[in-house]
């Protein structure tokens, strides 16, 4: 079991699986949102429960994707793609260790011109 939960606690998850191997990505919108790059991991929704949903916000960052945050703290949650049976939570938001390493990184030709990707992990430019 994973726990999570934004920075004043007033929106908590729990999934119960196996988390996949987290991407950043550097698109301009998760820039924008997280003030950095956003690190999520893929979860089956029908796996992920939400508790204080009506502190929970979604932003419609386009047809396709919307992208939760707590409306208390502003804390960076989830991005959740409308047509598919995923949900991309926050590494950052999970309470315990995940116990997974960072898999690549996606967007890098958005990336900001102020860091450099060093890692030695794959880079998609889209």
């Amino acid at each position: 079991m994973h726990n999570g939960s934004c920075l004043c606690g007033a929106v908590t998850f729990e999934f119960d699986g196996e988390l996949a191997a987290p991407n950043g990505c550097h698109c301009s919108q998760c820039r924008k949102q997280t003030g950095h790059y956003l690190v999520s991991t893929d979860v089956e929704r029908s796996k992920l429960k939400v508790s204080g949903k009506e502190s929970l916000v979604w932003y419609q960052s386009s047809g396709k994707v919307r992208r939760g945050f707590c409306a208390t703290c502003g804390s960076t949650l989830f991005w959740d793609p409308l047509f598919q049976q995923q949900t991309a939570i926050a590494m950052g938001a999970f309470d315990t260790p995940t116990h997974v390493q960072m898999g690549l990184h996606i967007f890098v030709s958005d990336k900001g011109d102020y860091y450099d990707l060093t890692d030695g992990l794959p880079q998609n430019q889209k």
